[in-house]
């Protein structure tokens, strides 16, 4: 049995909302071939050829998707990435620097402090920028200390 224009309407927005429930954007580009579909059965195109258009166009809506920069996911590493880690992006007191090191009281508890490379020891404050280890590595800061 053909394929009517129903079908592929109701196909594209079943994917927008189950898109919505995702967000990668991938079900989206489906959805657009399904509409597209939809078009080439008012245009009077068979079956087959609505199938084909689906697939055509959801293919190249995914490439083009993946070539852009939404379909790029910058992938940083969990040391560094403040959705993994609470801690990146807090700001914290180094009242002194030995050979780029020092220990301070952070959050209640003894830490390990490392500057970061090219990082000047003299900052007010500084920004956690990662964690190695049991260490903080830090930047000097703009903002006041925490």
């Amino acid at each position: 049995m053909a394929p009517g224009g129903l079908f592929w309407w109701i196909g594209a927005g079943v994917l927008v909302v189950l898109e919505l429930t995702s967000g990668t954007f991938y079900l989206l580009m489906i959805a657009i071939g399904f509409v597209a579909a939809a078009l080439a059965h008012i245009a009077g195109a068979n079956a087959d050829m609505q199938f084909a258009v689906a697939a055509v166009v959801a293919l190249a809506a995914v490439v083009l998707l993946r070539r852009s920069r939404f379909g790029r996911r910058k992938r940083e590493h969990a040391s560094r990435n403040p959705d993994v880690n609470m801690d990146i992006g807090q700001t914290l007191s180094v009242p002194a620097w030995q050979a780029r090191k020092a220990r301070v009281i952070y959050r209640g508890a003894a830490w390990d402090v490392e500057l970061a490379d090219g990082e000047p020891e003299d900052a007010q404050s500084y920004e956690i920028r990662e964690l190695r280890g049991s260490s903080l590595v830090v930047v000097a800061s703009r903002s006041s200390p925490a």
